[in-house]
């Protein structure tokens, strides 16, 4: 009963100040957060107040605590100690910094699994050993009662300290592959609300096939072996429902303490390839958004001669998207980070600027200090570990600075894109399940990110959607890379939008199967087959393909197909481009098709990064997408949004190590970083790694 009241007093009392202010949490801030993560238990020795000291000096004005300190603040069970977050907390609201404090839920202490050995996490590959991180079982009875208790412990001591501006909710949270006997339990009750009876699963999921059949609710196998897609899929649906049940759970336990004017985030990751690329497949990021205030990610990527800026802007699309265009905080990026990692001259400022730039409201290092022992000693923080001041510590005392002078104009920027792309968790699962059908090694990512990066570099910006999102209509082009698994009623949505006036960009392997990942019967690509105007029923992997008579013009080198293909025939669509090859030269691998009153261009095959710009740009002007922001190119990158002011904010970054020109075809206004005024058609000059913010009247 306590927990209701409470919950009704916070709902109540956020309602009230909303109606007052009019304000969300995000825009009751007057300037960017800008910090890093600090963990006073990492010290080789007390130097707290000189890191105060040295924040103040790059004008930091948060610092995140607490979230990877379990051991420390219970180190027995049931014993508490809150030392380093009490003095952590003291001095930087003496100093005039704000904290975020973390659930510590992410890294269990060695007693809790000493005590419950089950906490530790069963995969299909069998049970994780103690040691990492995230090595838990989220569902476990255990783990969550002692989880619950430490939230608890930590937020009945923090609630009422004046330094706390917000909480996160554990960290980089996913289902971390579980699949022991108890979530296999949870499963078959699902499968049992969901379907009703083992008939609808068999039919739906073609479980006759090697007499997978199952027969009685008590005989329902372990997923871990399963061959089936259909099943695998919808496994891996439960087990990132349970990813959200578990961070709506700490959520509600976080809101019952904090205060209105507090938020309650989370930090997101992307599938990771030595630095953050794409969708995460263990995580739905539109669902599990839905309990937290504000949406965070973590976003880190390539630097030095790769840095382009293309994850940061990803990213950045993603989070804002998470919460319907509503700004968001980048909780980690790196600050040196990896030896390849460590920024040139120029580079951590455009970075910080670019984030920005797609709607954050936050930048945040991870981390203030270097480690100097376990595993990310040589993930180097915003010190080295001598703690002394060095590049990059002094260029992040530039950004801070230039925050405090012009912050407050480019807090809280709105972002409206007319292009949306539309990505699927379930689709992804599918997909990579098949890995294109057992012939090569690509993934869901590996098609989505050449449509991204395409857009990208030609300064398309863009949403993402899901099919969660019910209305199309504010989007002019919507590009759908493998949507494989899908249900009747999107792809009908699909194909009124495109009725309506909409442009559809649909890759290979879209609309190929049902929600349940069971390949439609009709030919393919089944029901946006009308809207596209094409029919196919063969696929092949590509070797030495190439589009006939370059029609892109793209030149011999780049007028490539790779890694798959589908042997496309138009019904009512305009051939764009066919395959140059002496058997599949009869197919179409780029079509376009009116259908009411819009176009759908489809895209057969694997195309190379030139081809696809190409392909993209004409949908683009077809569309009447092509404007200004077209004017330039990579490695100049312009981003524009609305600030509070109703003052237009134009981005213009140099991904280059190289003086770029650019001319101001943008409007006149005001330079914001040097506070010079600007002309229409006036040549700006971009330094290596620059940037420039325009005001625009």
């Amino acid at each position: 009963m306590l927990r209701f009241l409470n919950a009704i007093r916070r709902n109540f009392c956020v309602l009230s100040l909303f109606l007052i202010s009019g304000l969300s949490l995000a825009q009751q801030l007057e300037q960017p957060l800008f910090g890093v993560a600090y963990y006073d238990e990492y010290m080789p020795y007390d130097r707290l107040e000189k890191d105060i000291e040295m924040m103040k000096e790059t004008g930091i004005n948060f610092v995140r605590i607490a979230e990877s300190t379990w051991s420390t603040v219970e180190p027995q069970d049931n014993e508490f100690n809150f030392y380093h977050i009490d003095r952590v907390l003291d001095a930087m609201h003496k100093g005039g910094i704000k904290v975020i404090v973390g659930t510590p839920t992410y890294a269990v202490p060695a007693w809790l699994v000493k005590k419950y050995p089950e906490i530790l996490v069963t995969t299909a590959q069998g049970q994780r050993l103690y040691g990492a991180r995230q090595n838990m079982d989220i569902t476990n009875t255990d783990f969550r009662f002692h989880a619950e208790r430490v939230i608890r412990k930590i937020m009945e001591h923090v609630k009422d300290h004046p330094a706390i501006i917000g909480y996160q909710i554990d960290n980089e949270t996913k289902h971390y592959n579980s699949a022991g006997a108890n979530v296999q339990e949870q499963f078959v009750a699902h499968m049992k609300n969901k379907f009703g009876t083992l008939e609808t699963i068999n039919k739906k999921f073609g479980l006759d096939y090697w007499s997978n059949r199952i027969n009685s609710w008590e005989e329902f196998p372990s997923m871990n072996g399963t061959i089936n897609a259909s099943l695998s899929s919808e496994f891996s649906k439960f087990q990132r429902q349970l990813v959200t049940d578990y961070l709506s759970w700490q959520s509600e336990i976080v809101k019952e303490y904090s205060k209105p004017e507090q938020f309650v985030t989370q930090n997101f990751d992307m599938e990771w390839r030595g630095y953050s690329y794409g969708i995460q497949p263990d995580v739905d990021h539109f669902a599990a958004a839905k309990s937290l205030d504000v949406a965070g990610i973590d976003i880190y990527h390539p630097t030095q001669d790769y840095l382009t800026g293309t994850e940061i802007s990803f990213g950045g699309d993603l989070a804002r998207s998470m919460k319907k265009g509503k700004n968001y905080f980048v909780i980690e990026t790196e600050a040196q980070g990896f030896p390849q990692w460590v920024p040139y001259k120029n580079q951590l400022r455009l970075q910080a600027y670019s984030h920005l730039a797609s709607g954050a409201n936050m930048v945040a290092y991870w981390h203030w200090h270097s480690i100097h022992n376990s595993a990310e000693t040589y993930w180097k923080g915003l010190l080295s570990h001598d703690f002394q001041p060095n590049p990059t510590y002094e260029e992040a005392g530039v950004i801070g600075n230039e925050f405090k002078e012009i912050g407050k104009k480019l807090v809280n920027v709105k972002i409206e894109n007319e292009v949306a792309m539309l990505f699927s968790n379930e689709a992804l699962t599918a997909f990579n399940g098949f890995k294109f059908g057992w012939g090569t090694s690509e993934n869901y990512n590996d098609v989505l990110r050449p449509y991204y990066d395409a857009l990208y570099r030609m300064n398309v910006g863009m949403d993402f959607i899901d099919p969660s999102v019910k209305d199309f209509t504010k989007y002019k082009m919507i590009v759908v890379p493998a949507l494989y698994a899908a249900p009747d009623a999107l792809l009908e949505q699909l194909n009124d939008y495109v009725k309506n006036g909409g442009h559809v960009v649909y890759s290979f392997k879209s609309g190929f199967s049902d929600e349940n990942v069971k390949v439609r019967s009709s030919v393919q690509p089944g029901i946006i087959g009308e809207a596209a105007g094409i029919a196919y029923s063969q696929f092949v992997i590509p070797n030495n393909v190439s589009l006939k008579d370059d029609p892109y013009q793209v030149g011999e080198e780049n007028n490539t197909v790779h890694t798959w293909m589908e042997l496309v025939r138009p019904t009512t669509a305009k051939v764009k481009a066919y395959y140059n090859h002496p058997e599949w030269g009869k197919y179409a691998a780029v079509t376009q098709n009116n259908f009411g009153k819009g176009i759908v261009t489809y895209v057969a095959g694997m195309m190379s990064a030139e081809l696809m710009e190409a392909i993209l740009k004409d949908t683009l002007q077809n569309a009447g997408l092509w404007n200004d922001k077209q004017s330039v190119y990579y490695p100049i990158i312009t981003k524009t949004g609305t600030n509070s002011d109703g003052m237009k904010i134009r981005y213009l970054f140099n991904y280059s190590p190289e003086a770029m020109s650019v001319k101001n075809q943008f409007g006149a206004g005001l330079e914001l970083l040097s506070g010079s005024k600007v002309s229409e058609n006036e040549e700006l000059e971009l330094a290596p790694w620059g940037v420039k913010i325009l005001e625009l009247r």
